[in-house]
């Protein structure tokens, strides 16, 4: 158990120093693999590596990945903000309501946390600025609205967490609707009260001249049926049990190709430029899966379980405490780590405690995926705010972005808490709903 204890502060070491952390995980695990196997550890990796490369259901990220770049180039973007400016420019901070409102609707049909953000950020910026908007509610709208993928399904989060887990990625999903619409509630409950309370810097007021409800309507119908349809087909077919997660992001791409040629957006370039953003994406993602895989693994045959176990039992930690206990380990990595990592150190880890204590496994995936979006918005490795500032005007500085999203981190730990007290946000839907 000696080597399985000195393998994480290992890894965070590596991780410190620079080294990438699929690299990082590979060492450590290469390491603490001979030990435990001797030179017969090359082969267990090995392994351990081909059954993360082989898992069917990881096949679908690539494909959500594609949706989002096509998604991204094919001017739905544009579109969406205009509608929603349209109709939630004359409320309380109408600009930031209607960007969480693109947010929602953009990472349903996406499901990819960076992209969104960009897109969301290079619009609102500018329009929420003309009109006054304080930097620090700019920033932290704009990052929360970005970081709605996380929980708004189809996710990538959410499609790596079943995997790991082995648990039904359409029950997962389904689980994760209520809790993402709730937190969706609570950021633009917390903007109207914002534009109340502080009207200053957060005027109300149109963002455009008035458009005859004839032009709005036809607006609002030519863009948001489109995203609907595509909306459906990925999450109705995911949840109906008509398609596995691979096949209905295989939908889900096809449908973003056809908006981009629709909208008369698609070009070679663009297509070459999408499949390349996912090549690169998706083999970063998947070079840390099969490398967590061998680390997890390797930590499980030098006694890691056993080591866990010892110190939760020691610590005479409850069901509660154990599930209190495991969330704040998954807060306090992403302060420091990305969610990739995060998830791949924490699921293997967790998984098999928590169903021998007979937790509802979906209700307590949607409780970590909610954790894990906070990390998106909490320094130092806060994605979200790094998204930010490689658009924002020189105007907005890092510190007004670190206190803008503060409210926000606020709002996703009420929504945790929320949903820790109410199981059945997570557990009603999927019973009524997976499957038909």
């Amino acid at each position: 158990m000696l080597t399985a204890s000195l393998m994480f502060p290992a890894l965070f070491a590596l991780i410190l120093l620079g080294l990438p952390i699929a690299f990082s995980l590979t060492i450590v695990s290469v390491g603490a693999g001979l030990v435990a196997f001797g030179t017969a550890g090359f082969n267990q990796l090995y392994g351990s590596f081909y059954s993360a490369v082989t898992n069917f259901i990881l096949s679908a990220i690539p494909m959500f990945i594609l949706m989002g770049a096509l998604l991204e180039r094919s001017g739905v973007a544009e579109r969406l903000f205009r509608v929603m400016s349209l109709w939630l420019g004359k409320l309380p901070g109408g600009i930031a309501l209607a960007t969480i409102a693109m947010g929602g609707v953009f990472a349903a049909a996406a499901g990819v946390v960076g992209a969104v953000e960009v897109m969301i950020g290079m619009m609102a910026i500018p329009a929420m600025q003309r009109l006054g908007y304080d930097n620090k509610l700019i920033a932290g709208t704009i990052c929360a609205g970005g970081s709605l993928g996380t929980m708004i399904p189809p996710s990538v989060i959410a499609v790596m967490y079943a995997s790991l887990a082995q648990v039904s990625v359409g029950k997962l999903l389904a689980g994760m609707i209520l809790p993402g619409l709730l937190m969706v509630g609570l950021f633009l409950a917390y903007i109207v009260i914002q534009g109340m309370v502080r009207p200053v810097p957060v005027p109300r007021g149109p963002v455009e001249d008035d458009v005859p409800l004839r032009e709005k309507l036809w607006l609002t119908v030519t863009t948001l049926l489109p995203v609907f349809a595509l909306i459906l087909a990925v999450l109705g077919s995911i949840l109906g049990g008509i398609a596995s997660p691979t096949e209905a992001a295989a939908v889900g791409a096809a449908g973003a190709l056809l908006l981009c040629i629709g909208y008369g957006r698609f070009s070679i370039r663009v297509l070459k430029e999408s499949l390349s953003i996912t090549v690169r994406i998706s083999a970063m993602i998947l070079l840390i899966v099969a490398a967590g895989t061998m680390f997890m693994g390797v930590f499980a045959a030098n006694g890691g379980a056993t080591l866990i176990r010892g110190g939760i039992e020691g610590a005479g930690l409850g069901t509660t405490g154990m599930i209190v206990f495991f969330l704040l380990i998954v807060f306090l990595l992403g302060f420091v780590l990305d969610w990739t990592a995060n998830v791949l150190i924490c699921v293997p880890l967790f998984t098999p405690f928590i169903r021998s204590a007979g937790i509802d496994p979906i209700w307590f995936a949607t409780m970590v995926i909610i954790v894990i979006q906070t990390s998106y918005l909490t320094p130092p490795m806060a994605s979200a705010i790094f998204y930010l500032k490689s658009i924002a005007p020189k105007d907005m500085t890092y510190g007004q972005m670190c206190r803008g999203v503060v409210p926000f981190v606020g709002l996703q730990i009420l929504t945790l808490a929320i949903v820790a007290a109410f199981p059945v946000l997570v557990t009603w839907l999927p019973g009524h709903i997976v499957g038909f």
